[in-house]
């Protein structure tokens, strides 16, 4: 997935710092949305995949304008838990890393015990 980094991505912006560059929070939904695009597909009609768990490095400034590019690949599957790696990078280094656990559910079951 390649994004360019808007205002409305900014710690800023979103209250997560006082700066004008990406937001953590906004790379880790960029993140996760990697991760459920890459099981989509893979998952019966009733069935949905929840994170559980994320382990996430910010190791570089992106300001406004940026390209990032977060890519993500399942390196573990334990029955229903999934166990991705990714990686967020500009032109010219590493902006990100980390790894994002998700869990298979049937979704109808998980809404009733959610509501």
């Amino acid at each position: 997935m390649l994004i360019m980094v808007e205002r409305e991505d900014t710690a800023a912006k979103i209250g997560s710092g006082d700066v004008p560059v990406l937001a953590t929070p906004r790379l880790l939904t960029f993140a996760e949305m990697v991760t459920v695009r890459a099981v989509m597909e893979h998952l019966a009609p009733d069935h949905t995949s929840v994170g559980t768990r994320v382990e996430l490095d910010h190791l570089a400034a992106s300001p406004v304008g940026t390209h990032v590019e977060v890519a993500a690949e399942l390196v573990e599957v334990d029955g229903r838990r999934l166990v991705f790696e990714f990686t967020a990078r500009d032109r010219e280094q590493v902006v990100s890393r980390g790894r994002i656990e998700r869990v298979v559910v049937d979704r109808e079951r998980f809404l009733s015990r959610s509501l």
